[in-house]
């Protein structure tokens, strides 16, 4: 494995500006996720250090190695997409063991036959080794193509949504599996999704890409309770954060300055005293939780409450801030 640094990276495509001056440092082991909307520039990103595209300024290293002007081939990456792209007419044998056939490694059949088994195990996709890949699920389809990058050994693992197109219970399992085999190897892996989930669960450290720059950086818990703006605080939570104007609820002291008060569900306090300021417009029964849809005056709010509490539809309940986000005109974060 090894580190990977981006300083000032920029690419543009035309008249778009994909990626617009860019530094980041991947350090050795680190799981780095991008988190971003399409278009945000997270896949440029990806293949500018895998060298499928060229930066217009700036400079990519791995392991202190300068790689412009070096092929991909040669620059020690492994790509995960977010089709599978295997070889329908080969085995899940022969798609884990095609990497380490290219003569640029030589390996000895032997070694190829104990690193295949070794990474199927891993994947847990051993049992099917004989299968052809068209004969797969869709789950086992992504594990044999992630375990096809693991089979290298790379300085540095790259993955484009690789679970994007998986159901929501296989995508689930999945990040758990990934995050696991990532923590086994020490890899260096840089991941990219529009995910929250995925990000929150799996990252060491999350990066917040919008309109191809890099806004702010930092661990799962730091991009959450300290976002730079609203732009970060409304790519993490669930439900999204309420961006609602200074004074529409009680409970806060807001610094100057403040244009806009964002306030998650841990930001909300909720009374069903009389009489009320707001009232439950709907809500979803999820189970172990409830989405309460409320209105205040002429503003919507959502957020969760316990199951257990005793409301409905119509209720006039009491809303409460408590440590709320605080941002100016221009968006921007106040503390």
């Amino acid at each position: 494995m090894a580190e990977v640094t981006l300083a000032g990276i920029s690419k543009t495509f035309g008249q778009t500006e994909a990626v617009h001056n860019v530094s980041l440092t991947i350090r050795d082991g680190e799981f780095v996720v991008l988190l971003g909307p399409t278009g945000a520039g997270k896949t440029t990103t990806l293949r500018l250090i895998a060298g499928l595209e060229a930066p217009d300024s700036g400079r990519i290293t791995i392991a202190g190695r300068d790689v412009a002007g070096v092929a991909p081939a040669t620059r020690d990456v492994a790509f995960v997409f977010q089709q599978y792209s295997l070889y329908p007419h080969l085995t899940v044998y022969e798609n884990l063991a095609f990497p380490l056939r290219s003569p640029a490694r030589r390996l000895q059949d032997a070694e190829i036959d104990a690193r295949v088994r070794e990474v199927a195990k891993m994947v847990r996709i051993d049992h099917k080794l004989q299968n052809r890949s068209t004969r797969l699920s869709g789950g086992e389809m992504q594990r044999v193509a992630i375990g096809r990058a693991l089979v290298r050994k790379p300085a540095i693992y790259l993955m484009d949504e690789p679970l994007s197109s998986l159901d929501a219970k296989l995508r689930a399992e999945l990040r758990l599996e990934l995050k696991r085999i990532q923590s086994e190897l020490g890899a260096t892996l840089l991941y990219v999704t529009h995910d929250q989930v995925e990000a929150m669960t799996m990252a060491d450290r999350i990066g917040i890409l919008a309109e191809g720059k890099l806004v702010q950086i930092g661990t799962p818990r730091e991009i959450y309770s300290n976002p730079a703006n609203l732009h970060v605080a409304a790519r993490l939570g669930q439900p999204h954060i309420n961006l609602l104007p200074q004074g529409l609820l009680p409970g806060c002291s807001a610094p100057a300055g403040t244009k806009t008060i964002g306030a998650r569900t841990e930001h909300l306090e909720i009374s069903a005293s009389t009489p009320g300021n707001a009232e439950i417009d709907w809500i979803e029964h999820l189970g172990d939780q409830n989405h309460l849809h409320i209105r205040v005056g002429e503003h919507k709010l959502v957020t969760l409450a316990d199951p257990y509490l005793a409301i409905q539809r119509g209720d006039r309940i009491n809303l409460k801030l408590r440590n709320p986000l605080y941002f100016d005109a221009g968006g921007q974060r106040l503390t």
